[in-house]
């Protein structure tokens, strides 16, 4: 059974405490962060996990990285079937999944995809109306 929950406006704060905690881990790395997924979008039903895409110049620095990130809680699992990805997941204190972190360079056709879907939705909020009733089916 999949938990999908109302909407939670601490999901855009908690977006931000954790993209300022990348960032700190990272320093030097430079890396765009974006809050995507259903918990991005205002009113619309979630899985309350968070959904985070970086943007990096090379992901061979994110690989260089994996300390930061595992320092930071996350678990890297390399592509995970998404060809020039690196996904990244954290757990909870509980053991469930709080976050997830998708990283491609900057340029790659999934972060226009994850935006602009994320994009719509944010400005037709009739669309993610009915996308939130298939979530609860």
């Amino acid at each position: 059974m999949v938990l999908v929950v109302a909407h939670d406006p601490a999901w855009a704060a908690g977006f931000a405490k954790e993209a300022a905690a990348i960032h700190a881990a990272l320093e030097a790395e430079a890396i765009e962060l974006h809050h995507i997924g259903s918990t991005s979008v205002p009113g619309l039903v979630a899985k309350p996990i968070l959904d985070l895409l970086g943007e990096v110049a090379d992901l061979a620095a994110v690989d260089a990285a994996a300390a930061q990130f595992e320092a930071l809680g996350y678990e890297a699992m390399g592509e995970l079937g998404i060809p020039g990805r690196r996904y990244f997941r954290k757990m909870d204190g509980a053991g469930q999944r709080s976050h997830h972190l998708h990283v491609f360079e900057r340029g790659s056709a999934h972060v226009a995809r994850h935006l602009a879907f994320r994009d719509y939705l944010r400005a037709h909020p009739a669309v993610a109306a009915d996308y939130g009733a298939l979530k609860r089916q």
